[in-house]
């Protein structure tokens, strides 16, 4: 049986929040003659109209599996091309000068190998920018596994907690790509998303990280998941003076060039 499509709407209730990392991530790309940019997991197509925008004159080609992100993208962004494919098993074409994938790779079993494959399969000169959520250890995502491990469901979803990528050091990554590129720029930065509360600390997941513990549940375990989510929130980040709430959000970035 296949999982559920994405939902757009709640991944783009934090569009703003989102993209600052996609920004962050093109500025960082050495500026050369770019003919073809492939964005994988190109989502709605927030990155892509950002890559329209950054490569004037160049192709850009969203790359996603969802139907749904799809359908949003090509009407956001006319101007660029898209396919449906599975970024897992996806190769560049000869003429991809840029591979730019944002808050993607890490929802692959095996991250590091697809990061080896991108990079062996540019030509000369061409880049790949990587950015990947850093999460896993913060209260949000301890809290998913928490409250995963305490229910009633801890048979069908401890071992989704378990099978969660995590995130190497970035000397794990310099690592594995020094050998293949002749130049690496690798930083990571701490975002803090100020939130109205609780709430949109699930909305935000909701559309991201949860999605692998609520695809297995029923609607009335969903909605008894996050409430007791929600809870357990409410005590990680308390609320500041002005009833804001701070949501940290780590990122590791790479740029490089073959």
């Amino acid at each position: 049986m296949s999982s559920p499509d994405w939902n757009s709407d709640l991944y783009l209730k934090f569009e703003e929040e989102r993209t600052r990392a996609a920004r962050d991530l093109l500025a960082r790309i050495p500026y050369c003659e770019t003919r073809a940019v492939f964005d994988l997991g190109c989502g709605p197509g927030n990155s892509t109209e950002l890559l329209t925008r950054g490569f004037q004159g160049a192709e850009v080609v969203g790359v996603d599996k969802s139907d749904n992100m799809l359908a949003v993208a090509r009407a956001r962004v006319p101007v660029a091309r898209f396919i449906k494919e599975d970024i897992a098993h996806w190769r560049p074409p000869a003429s991809a000068d840029v591979i730019f994938a944002n808050a993607t790779l890490h929802f692959l079993p095996d991250h590091r190998s697809a990061i080896e494959r991108l990079v062996e399969s540019l030509g000369p000169g061409g880049r790949l920018a990587v950015q990947m959520p850093d999460n896993t250890f913060e209260p949000s995502h301890a809290a998913m596994r928490m409250v995963a491990a305490d229910g009633p469901w801890a048979n069908r979803l401890v071992p989704v907690a378990k099978s969660l990528t995590v995130i190497g050091q970035a000397e794990e990554y310099y690592d594995l790509l020094a050998p293949l590129c002749r130049s690496i720029d690798i930083w990571k930065t701490v975002y803090i998303h100020p939130l109205e509360g609780p709430d949109d600390v699930v909305q935000w997941f909701a559309g991201s990280g949860l999605r692998p513990f609520l695809d297995l549940l029923s609607a009335p375990e969903s909605a008894d998941f996050l409430a007791r989510y929600r809870e357990r929130l409410a005590q990680a980040y308390p609320r500041q003076p002005n009833g804001k709430v701070l949501l940290r959000y780590p990122r590791l970035f790479f740029v490089v060039q073959k």
